[in-house]
């Protein structure tokens, strides 16, 4: 799987993004897909994931209530809707998939349990 996050820029405070993750390959729809943030001098964190199906959900205590997963299996396609943006939300946002042999959801908040990256996109938020 080829995955392209797509979708960043420069927003103000409380502002709103949708990034957007594209995926290449026929078995999108059967991975769990993730999405992490970098900061500079920080390490990569997990922000949300969604399970293959779109049934289930998790997400950063960071962004609760704020952030929204999504993904359309038909559109090979994961997005992340973000509003109510903070400048601590300032990162490199990268879209990951899941490695199949990883089923219990403790994994979805792990980096190295994601088998697939993307290049990531810059979000910057100005106060």
């Amino acid at each position: 799987v080829q995955l392209q996050a797509s979708g960043g820029g420069l927003v103000e405070t409380g502002g709103s993004l949708r990034l957007s993750c594209a995926a290449s390959g026929s078995t999108f729809s059967s991975y769990s897909l993730g999405w992490f943030r970098q900061a500079p001098g920080k390490e990569r964190e997990f922000v949300t994931a969604v399970s293959w199906s779109g049934g289930s959900t998790y997400y950063a205590d960071s962004v609760k209530g704020r952030f929204t997963i999504s993904r359309d299996n038909a559109k090979n396609t994961v997005y992340l809707q973000m509003n109510s943006l903070k400048s601590e939300d300032t990162a490199v946002y990268y879209c990951a998939a899941l490695d199949s042999g990883y089923s219990s959801s403790t994994y979805y908040y792990r980096p190295n349990a994601y088998r697939y990256w993307g290049q990531g996109t810059q979000v910057t938020v100005s106060s």
